[in-house]
């Protein structure tokens, strides 16, 4: 049985804070706010894969409110969702994601983003897909303020 899920996350960007997209460092003046590294791309993904095994969000399984998840690298998150696919015997089919931001470009970082999601899932990096684009500087994404992504994931599970 195929399945597949949907995922979107939103941060607002800070000054003070490292700017972490798909498990890359990426410099700029202002990075993402949020209880976690806020990584919108894995984010975005994670709640993807969840949602395609008929699960929870990403704060069922790593509230914000618990501090052990403070700080903590997005790739982990990412890691449950894979191991959730394997207690079901299944496996994923592949991730596509749209990061929405006006600055940084994104493009030179794409690779690296793809190799790091690659390996948190289990999967090879040519079953994910990452594109970006910007928001024309409409709304809170053109003007600056935040960075949105969307993810889709497919799952293949045993009947």
């Amino acid at each position: 049985m195929n399945r597949v899920g949907i995922g979107y996350d939103v941060h607002q960007l800070k000054a003070g804070r490292r700017l972490i997209l798909g498990g890359v460092e990426i410099p700029h003046d202002t990075g993402l706010e949020g209880h976690s590294d806020a990584d919108v791309l894995m984010h975005a993904i994670c709640d993807s894969v969840l949602g395609a095994l008929g699960e929870g969000d990403i704060g069922t399984y790593f509230p914000p409110s618990e501090a052990q998840w403070k700080d903590a690298p997005s790739n982990i998150f990412l890691e449950k969702a894979a191991e959730l696919i394997a207690e079901r015997g299944g496996r994923l089919v592949n991730v596509d994601a749209m990061l929405i931001a006006e600055a940084p470009k994104i493009a030179p970082h794409i690779a690296q983003m793809k190799t790091n999601i690659a390996a948190a899932l289990g999967v090879e990096p040519g079953a994910i897909g990452i594109k970006a684009t910007t928001n024309e500087a409409m709304g809170f994404v053109g003007r600056g303020e935040g960075m949105a992504a969307h993810a889709v994931a497919s799952v293949e599970l045993p009947d």
